[in-house]
């Protein structure tokens, strides 16, 4: 595990067990119950220890020392709630909507918050999608000035996707869910929609007008309208969502998934899925508060995804 990698999870530890602890704990209670301060020597805990104490406060967590009974006798180490927890806001619909939309469209390091953080400040705004609200033309304009060209030109293109290469008369480019798709007949397979940034070794053929496109044919009706609409996977999920993020969960949900609502005000909903791997992404953003109920494959892939990730 790299150094860096090791800290954090040292220093999440701490901070865990501070917030968890209803009194002030001792160097040598941290020692022997969070995790990571297995250092062999006194001296070499120590040093780790001061330099985890001014990383926390150098973070701005309140981190003080209290005496641990009446006679103050013994200090121990804690973290304030009243000076660490964030108090209510108390942000009105139009807040949490406007704050929601900065963060969607603010995004570091390529990804994006998820919507457990607006929860914490009141809950998420009625708003659909959780996808970027700008266009991103990619790592390769180039591709998109090939494809645009061949559509325009009516050529047929053939690309590397998914290990197969895949022979493909273009019948629309169209932005969607923070990515552009190719739309178009693919020989043997039907229409189908492909993610450009994940094409390869695209060729255009040499031959002008080598296809016609249907009569009255619409691309946005062949693209996905969530990020596990788009892939090639065929798997039917159903879920259950609690009812603090039941709300806001179903509205993310397009009309292809069916949506029964439970007693208790969550809700329980069948997906039909296309791309594994986004809907595991997606369900990670929604904490503990929601569960695969099947397929058992399904639920077993996520759960290990979970572990591995702990």
């Amino acid at each position: 595990m790299p150094r860096m990698q090791r800290v954090l999870e040292r220093l999440l530890n701490l901070l865990a067990f501070l917030l968890t602890v209803e009194h002030p704990v001792t160097a040598e209670e941290i020692r022997h119950t969070v995790a990571g301060y297995d250092q062999e020597t006194d001296e070499a805990f120590r040093r780790t220890f001061e330099r985890d104490k001014d990383l926390l406060r150098g973070l701005g967590i309140p981190l003080t020392m209290q005496a641990t009974d009446a006679w103050e006798v013994e200090h121990g180490y804690v973290v304030p709630r009243d000076e660490y927890a964030l108090e209510d806001p108390g942000l009105t619909d139009e807040e949490r909507a406007a704050l929601w939309l900065a963060a969607q469209a603010v995004r570091l390091g390529g990804t994006g918050p998820g919507p457990a953080a607006i929860f914490k400040l009141g809950g998420a705004p009625m708003t659909v999608g959780g996808e970027p609200l700008a266009a991103d033309l990619g790592s390769d304009p180039d591709t998109l000035a090939l494809l645009f060209r061949a559509l325009t030109e009516r050529r047929r293109v053939v690309f590397g996707y998914r290990g197969a290469r895949r022979h493909v008369a273009p019948y629309g480019l169209a932005h969607r869910l923070g990515h552009w798709y190719l739309v178009g007949d693919q020989a043997g397979a039907g229409t189908r929609a492909y993610r450009v940034d994940r094409m390869s070794a695209l060729d255009v053929g040499d031959e002008p007008d080598a296809y016609r496109r249907p009569r009255g044919f619409v691309v946005g009706d062949h693209l996905p309208e969530a990020p596990w609409e788009a892939g090639p996977d065929e798997v039917v999920a159903e879920v259950r969502f609690d009812p603090e993020v039941a709300w806001w969960a179903v509205r993310q949900l397009t009309a292809r998934a069916t949506v029964s609502d439970d007693a208790d005000g969550g809700a329980t909903a069948t997906i039909p899925l296309r791309s594994v791997d986004a809907f595991i992404g997606w369900m990670l953003g929604l904490d503990d508060h929601a569960e695969i109920l099947r397929p058992p494959e399904l639920r077993a892939r996520f759960v290990a995804h979970v572990r591995g990730a702990a």
